[in-house]
């Protein structure tokens, strides 16, 4: 296998991973936060941020270094316009990412401390949840656009920045 195919096939591993693994803890916790069924939010809290570290973390570090690698293995100008467009996306995403990954870590402890306690969730965590879910939305924009940029390599957008 060239090192091209290798670093193509990591980058989309990694990309598949990243994108699956955050649309089904956005959807998991969401759906789960919705039941009120606090053990419920308790597991699926503990778990999605179990998800983010085993999963998604190693994503997010192998993403760069795999497109940047391909960047440089297949010759594109390291300032091409699409290039440079995802990579700020991508940033986006992570900016994003980062407060969310904060939160779930937050509710997760919330929610266990209401399990514990046998109490209803304090209407902080329902605050936390909403910037949660509201986080999620650039975050999945951005991404869906990265792929879109991945894929189809616009013409627009080949020419290198000035």
């Amino acid at each position: 296998m060239s090192t091209y195919l290798l670093l193509k096939w990591l980058h989309i591993l990694s990309s598949t991973v990243l994108f699956g693994t955050g649309l089904g803890i956005a959807f998991f916790k969401w759906i789960t936060d919705r039941s009120g069924v606090i053990k419920a939010i308790r597991v699926t809290n503990e778990r999605a941020v179990l998800a983010d570290w085993i999963f998604t973390t190693p994503a997010v570090v192998l993403q760069p270094i795999t497109g940047f690698a391909l960047v440089y293995v297949a010759g594109y100008p390291l300032f091409a316009n699409w290039i440079v467009v995802a990579t700020i996306l991508y940033l986006v995403a992570g900016a994003c990412w980062l407060p969310v990954l904060w939160l779930q870590i937050r509710m997760r402890d919330i929610a266990r401390q209401s399990d514990d306690q046998n109490r209803t969730l304090p209407p902080f965590y329902w605050q936390l949840a909403r910037v949660w879910f509201w986080l999620g939305i650039p975050a999945f924009c951005a991404l869906v656009v990265v792929f879109w940029l991945m894929v189809a390599k616009p013409d627009f957008l080949l020419r290198p920045f000035p």
